[in-house]
């Protein structure tokens, strides 16, 4: 089976930014599309996004150098090769030569390699989570993972500086994926009602599409977290999780991080956090600290044995900075963004080489999402036992959810994964 044509094409991801598609067809007629996402926060060490910084079209964030990239450098290289994966991935690479893949740009690398993922699973005949099972020599697909919803977004408004960026509910103990989303989406209501009570008006959503924070303190936002999920009649299958994206409040000179409107150290942070711990139940803490501050990760592991200590900006799914992880006991476990790293062979290394060490790999989207996000094949294919799915609102997210409950109602006998060994909680 070769592949015939590979096209690309500036569209728009679901905050209105561009991002770059491609559409691979082969002789056989088998056609597959990928398009690569990005956050709003991005780790330092991730793969280069290529975009043109022309500022009279949308305001630098276009494109059309990367489309170029597919279309001058990818294309040439892929038509009339043989469909597969692993090595057109390592073709694009190799075709790339930089470290941080910032020739091409890992957005022409990464939708690319999505495509051709897609292409090779409609060439199978099989779902793409199917596909990727079938792949990574993992059993069939029987479980869809517990979904974690991003509530309320810490920031920046106004006088109110929130330094943790995300207060998430994980329905772990529900019965099936459809009671998990049921329950959550209800929460997410009662949160509404609960803090127009407790600010005077309709709270404010944030860019993350969860609803901004109304204080500071980290502690108050999950006691009334705790309160929406108590009124909702939610608590006896509700824990909680944070993502704290440290590297966004992080002072690199002083070596300090913000914490209840002062300067406080990686110790004091960590500290903090292990007492949240002990009065709420915590599945995982996310980015607690900067993305270079590997002693304090170790710390972090070391001091917080109730919750799980997940690396994102951390770990950017690199296997080299997961290897380095391994060796400071760093983590318990990394968030898994095929585009952090550009290609989803790379990803999938990554996947392997933390599993085989007893981590856990949590695939999440990012904020400037799609429809039909390869991550939930991923998801999916992989088993994972919970992922990200960001708050119950706009359409892209609702997709994920809508993915899950289709996967749990067309795969017989299928369930939702059973977390309760790994919560510490």
């Amino acid at each position: 089976m070769k592949i015939t044509s590979v096209i690309a094409r500036q569209l728009l991801d679901t905050k209105t930014r561009p991002l770059v598609e491609v559409e691979i067809r082969t002789d056989t007629g088998h056609v597959g599309l990928g398009a690569a996402p990005t956050g709003s926060s991005v780790g330092v060490h991730e793969a280069f996004v290529l975009r043109d910084g022309n500022p009279a079209e949308y305001d630098g964030l276009s494109v059309h150098h990367a489309v170029a990239s597919v279309t001058d450098h990818i294309a040439p290289a892929l038509v009339g090769a043989e469909l597969d994966l692993r090595v057109l991935d390592q073709k694009m690479i190799d075709l790339d030569g930089t470290s941080d893949k910032s020739k091409l740009g890992s957005n022409a690398i990464y939708s690319t390699s999505i495509a051709l993922l897609r292409a090779s699973a409609a060439a199978a005949g099989v779902p793409t989570y199917t596909y990727v099972a079938d792949l990574m020599g993992l059993p069939p697909v029987s479980t869809v993972p517990v979904p974690s919803f991003n509530m309320i977004n810490g920031g920046r408004y106004g006088d109110l500086t929130q330094p943790f960026n995300e207060f998430l509910v994980m329905p772990y103990k529900a019965e099936s994926i459809e009671q998990a989303v049921e329950k959550s989406v209800k929460v997410f209501k009662v949160l509404d009602q609960l803090l127009t009570e407790k600010i005077g008006h309709k709270p404010q959503v944030a860019s993350s599409y969860g609803y901004a924070a109304p204080s500071a303190d980290p502690r108050e936002v999950l006691q009334i977290l705790a309160e929406a999920v108590d009124r909702a009649g939610c608590s006896d299958i509700m824990a909680f999780a944070l993502d704290c994206a440290s590297s966004e409040m992080y002072d690199k000179t002083a070596h300090t991080y913000e914490l209840n409107g002062r300067r406080v150290s990686s110790a004091e942070l960590i500290d903090y956090t292990r007492q949240l711990s002990e009065e709420f139940p915590l599945v995982f803490v996310e980015d607690l600290l900067d993305e270079d501050d590997w002693d304090g990760y170790t710390q972090a592991v070391a001091e917080i044995p109730k919750t799980i200590i997940l690396g994102d900006d951390l770990i950017v799914t690199n296997r080299e900075r997961l290897e380095r992880a391994v060796e400071l006991s760093a983590v318990d476990g990394f968030i898994l963004k095929p585009n952090q790293v550009g290609t989803i062979s790379e990803a999938l290394d990554c996947y392997s080489y933390g599993q085989d060490r007893g981590l856990l790999a949590i695939p999440s989207g990012r904020s400037g999402g799609v429809i039909d996000d390869v991550v939930m094949d991923l998801s999916v294919g992989l088993g994972v036992p919970f992922q990200k799915n960001g708050a119950p609102r706009s359409g892209e997210r609702i997709e994920k959810l809508n993915f899950l409950l289709r996967v749990a109602d067309s795969v017989p006998h299928c369930s939702m994964a059973d977390v309760s060994a790994l919560v510490k909680a």
